[in-house]
């Protein structure tokens, strides 16, 4: 089959792996010398810096004509030279125009502008119907970190008497601004500022706060939120009833949410479609799919019609838990209730049958997608990639490919790991470097899941120089190799017969608090023993021993095998008895290694033995 042109892959070279470049500026700045220690004569003195360039002076009235006529790039240029007195009478001038305000806080130069002056402009912005601005502003504030919570509270409360307005919204907006931002903290101390002065929250705030505690598991917060709420005499709604049950769900109370269900009914509250969704998808996550049904059962009493939601939820469970059959039926009730399900309840599906090696199954959803519109996302492909790649059908995966390219999606980090694995289990070495070099092009960065295969091949090709080029890069750029990883390049290393190399490689891991495992210290031991270092093994064994990690089979094999053809069977025997006691039984291998070892050596007494 012709290769695509897009994803085609290139022959791999060793230019692909290049040396780590290091920039020797960065380690070593350069050096300051003083030339006049070593000249007879006095060097001149050095010019006088020429004198700031005058401050251009600009009324606001000025500047306001400037705004006026959206001469922004004039506002620019002149913008370092403003004061913030100057800034704040413009803003002034422009209360009645809020986006102008807004535009020229938003070219001016930012060394120019003080907190004070921001939450002018965001109390301006405050006045507009939409939200929006007041919130991008003070977004953009919170960011900078220029500022406190304090300090942005305190210049609103400035800004809303200068501005002469009595609503308070700029403070709901900024403990909004914190919600959105995920600062949990910063949301508390706001709120409790505004309750120094006497002001409180709406009920949106109130809600926004309640969610965001919810979302970053910080459920004592909320419960004293909600507890708040009540001492404040603060009305609830279904949002808020909402996200009380989530959160009792969240603290797996499912029973307890039902009942504040019937009691938010008993008060009159029409629950929605988000409330009974909310109890399901709890019971989802407990697996529990008899309890999910009867609560879609006790909604439908209600008249309350399950959405694509509900079914999505219970869809995706179910794949999950491997009820593939059950999650297809639920998918054609869904269907049946004329509802179109979404990308992500098609892979769930799509996935679920990959998992059980159904890929006919699986591709007819693909083409039950297409028909219906709904294109196939990245993860759609990667599945079937992945999946194509194991049974080995190598000729469909380039298909496949190729569809995507047609489709627009474009290729992530995930494909690429699934083909350059792929193709190396299938021994397409070649092909599977050329996906990495393309992936590299496309500047598409590599993860450890896509470094350790590499290594892993480099390693058996005798490629170590690359392979460690691989793994310095790594560390240059911050990231720590994980077991995995190392554990490739000790199979390269005592493989090659490069023993210093691999227990250098032992004190690297240790400086990198990467604790290593009972095949990492196996491998090194064997190849310990090919080099003839069997002291070294021994040590190697007591050092696994030392950090509690139990020597398996594999070890002591290949250590007994090791210390019969170098040193006899006495202390072979030794090892014999040691494994014996640690509760692993030798198995024909560890009897055949003494034998030939201790026959070897012309150790008849204790082969007799062992006979």
């Amino acid at each position: 089959m012709k290769r695509h042109k897009i994803l085609s892959p290139y022959k791999f070279s060793r230019r692909y792996f290049p040396p780590i470049q290091v920039d020797h500026r960065r380690y070593f700045p350069p050096i300051q010398v003083d030339h006049r220690r070593f000249s007879s004569t006095t060097a001149p003195p050095p010019p006088p810096p020429p004198p700031p360039p005058p401050r251009i002076s600009v009324s606001p009235e000025t500047l306001v004509s400037t705004v006026e006529s959206s001469s922004w790039h004039l506002i620019k240029h002149l913008s370092p030279n403003f004061t913030p007195a100057l800034i704040s009478s413009t803003l002034l001038h422009l209360r009645r125009s809020p986006l102008l305000a807004i535009s020229f806080i938003e070219n001016i130069d930012r060394n120019s502008i003080t907190t004070e002056c921001y939450c002018l402009a965001v109390a301006i912005a405050a006045l507009l119907p939409s939200p929006k601005h007041a919130l991008k502003l003070l977004k953009v504030l919170i960011s900078s970190r220029a500022s406190t919570h304090q300090d942005i509270f305190h210049g609103l409360v400035s800004a809303r008497e200068r501005l002469c307005v009595s609503s308070s919204i700029v403070f709901d907006l900024l403990v909004r601004s914190y919600c959105e931002l995920k600062n949990g903290n910063e949301v508390t101390e706001c709120f409790c500022l505004m309750k120094r002065m006497g002001i409180l929250p709406k009920i949106d705030t109130f809600n926004c706060m309640l969610s965001t505690f919810v979302r970053l598991n910080k459920m004592d917060k909320a419960w004293c939120l909600y507890g708040e709420m009540f001492k404040l005499g603060i009305s609830s709604n279904i949002f808020t009833l909402n996200t009380t049950i989530n959160l009792l769900i969240k603290e797996g109370k499912l029973k307890k949410a039902e009942e504040v269900v019937r009691y938010i009914q008993s008060l009159g509250f029409n629950t929605n479609v988000v409330t009974y969704n909310t109890i399901i998808h709890g019971y989802c996550m407990r697996r529990d799919f008899e309890g999910a049904n009867r609560v879609i059962e006790t909604m439908i009493s209600k008249y309350i019609e399950p959405d694509a939601y509900t079914f999505g939820s219970l869809i995706n469970c179910m794949c999950k838990d491997g009820k593939i059959e059950e999650a297809s039926e639920f998918f054609k009730k869904m269907e049946e209730s004329g509802l179109v399900p979404t990308a992500v309840v098609y892979n769930n599906l799509i996935d679920g049958f990959c998992n059980k090696g159904e890929l006919e199954k699986a591709f007819s959803y693909i083409d039950q997608m297409e028909r219906r519109g709904i294109l196939p996302t990245v993860s759609t492909y990667n599945m079937l990639i992945h999946m194509l790649l194991l049974k080995g059908r190598i000729i469909e995966v380039d298909g496949m490919i190729k569809q995507m390219v047609a489709n627009k999606v474009f290729p992530d980090v995930i494909t690429y790991n699934t083909l350059i694995n792929g193709y190396f289990r299938a021994g397409m070495v070649d092909k599977a470097f050329g996906f990495y070099n393309e992936m590299l092009s496309k500047g598409i960065e590599p993860t450890q899941s896509t470094y350790t295969p590499v290594i892993h091949v480099l390693a058996i090709m005798k490629r170590m120089k690359e392979a460690e080029n691989i793994l310095g890069n790594l560390l240059a750029e911050g990231i720590k190799p994980d077991l995995i990883m190392f554990n490739a390049l000790f199979d390269g290393y005592c493989a090659n017969g490069h023993i210093e190399s691999a227990l250098s490689l032992l004190k690297e891991m240790e400086k990198l608090k990467v604790d290593p495992n009972e095949t990492t210290y196996s491998t090194v031991i064997k190849g310990c023993c090919k080099a003839g270092k069997v002291e070294e093994a021994h040590r190697l064994l007591h050092a696994m021993n030392g950090r509690g990690i139990k020597p398996g089979l594999i070890s002591y094999n290949t250590l007994i095998q090791g210390t019969c053809k170098l040193e006899g069977g006495y202390y072979a025997e030794r090892l014999l008895k040691e494994m014996v006691i640690n509760g692993i039984s030798p198995d024909d291998s560890t009897y055949l290694s003494l034998i030939k070892g201790l026959a070897s050596n012309g150790d008849e007494k204790v082969r007799d033995e062992i006979n």
